[in-house]
């Protein structure tokens, strides 16, 4: 794995190694990751943006976010092994990022301001996608008119507090496209 574009172009993210089976470590592969940019380029993203990353497991999609231009990276992901991948990936960038281990689904309350963009990528099949984004919101971790990137096994509907804007699909990854309302 490796960051597509922006200032970090070309670097190495952490290997997964072995992984953790119990993790569902299931990184954006680099061709979705940069046609997921190239969509996010037409909202004027992620240049500036605040990236709230839920399930964040390397983090990959918010560093590529900040390589890209955006200006914070919060990322929730309460794995073991994604704690190891995180933390090694903000060394190897020189990136001053948030980590929080804790459940997506069972956010503390934010005191800090909303984020523009948030990366929803849960374990799939497991139905989290919904109650992280309600806990999101709730928590007011999610900014009015947000774009959020949920990325699953097949195309999701907007919950309530949101809006559909697109479904795209690249082979076996469904990424739906929201706007908190």
């Amino acid at each position: 794995m490796r960051i597509i574009a922006g200032r970090h172009r070309g670097r190495r993210l952490a290997a997964l190694g072995k992984g953790d089976a119990a993790a569902h470590l299931r990184p954006t592969p680099d061709r979705v990751r940069e046609s997921l940019f190239n969509v996010l380029a037409g909202y004027g993203l992620p240049d500036g943006a605040r990236v709230l990353d839920l399930f964040a497991g390397s983090g990959a999609l918010g560093f590529e976010a900040l390589s890209r231009g955006a200006d914070a990276l919060v990322a929730i992901d309460d794995g073991r092994v994604s704690g190891r991948l995180i933390a090694d990936n903000a060394r190897t960038l020189a990136e001053d990022i948030r980590h929080l281990k804790c459940d997506a689904t069972r956010l503390p309350r934010n005191t800090d301001a909303a984020f523009d963009l948030v990366f929803l990528d849960p374990p799939y099949g497991k139905g989290l996608g919904e109650r992280a984004l309600a806990s999101a919101r709730d928590g007011g971790w999610i900014a009015p008119d947000a774009v959020i990137v949920w990325e699953e096994a097949a195309p999701q509907d907007a919950p309530d507090g949101f809006t559909l804007d697109d479904h795209r699909r690249y082979g076996d990854t469904h990424l739906t496209l929201l706007r908190a309302t």
